[in-house]
């Protein structure tokens, strides 16, 4: 039987999404399939688990829009605290993190979620379009420079690799393997 190392882990799918062309679904999307075949769960912050006001698409960011139009901070703050509390929540019960890391957007959220994951010593794996070389070298100070990746494919072979392969080389030591289904069937 095949190892399956990461099955029932949580991976939070982080980047950038008010000012992404596709609101930030595009790459998520594509990589969901993948996750699911892994046997990995995948938390969304452009589909969350809760109520439909919190979740970020279109319509949502247009009102935020419409607040900043309309001066209206107040409910542009009320708004996005909840939304900040619910991702950096979804960090939280995260076991690593997938990150986007385009860096032709601005990605405030992105980088606190960044930041937040690695205090907590969790796997931060950075896919970024724009290569490796590119990332700001504060990221190096941060992230093991293993996980910085340059295309999906890459970095989809790493999360095949840690999830199905028996040694456990060096890079592995942020990674904590919980075995859910002895939690389940007890």
């Amino acid at each position: 039987m095949k190892m399956s190392r990461l099955r029932g882990s949580r991976v939070y799918l982080c980047g950038p999404i008010d000012n992404a062309s596709d609101y930030g679904q595009g790459w998520r999307n594509d990589l969901k399939p993948f996750l699911k075949e892994q046997g990995i769960i995948y938390i969304d912050p452009c589909d969350k688990p809760i109520q439909d006001r919190y979740k970020e698409g279109p319509d949502f960011i247009k009102l935020r829009r419409q607040y900043k139009e309309k001066g209206d901070y107040e409910a542009l703050s009320k708004m996005m605290k909840k939304v900040r509390i619910f991702d950096l929540r979804c960090v939280d019960v995260s076991d690593f993190l997938i990150v986007y890391l385009d860096l032709s957007v601005i990605l405030c959220g992105t980088l606190e979620e960044v930041f937040c994951a690695n205090k907590q010593k969790k796997p931060i794996l950075i896919m970024c379009p724009q290569k490796r070389i590119n990332v700001p070298d504060w990221i190096f100070g941060t992230i093991n420079y293993r996980h910085i990746y340059d295309d999906w494919k890459s970095l989809k072979d790493y999360i095949e690799y840690v999830n199905t392969n028996e040694e456990e080389p060096e890079h592995f030591k942020r990674w904590t393997f919980f075995q859910y289904d002895k939690l389940i069937s007890s």
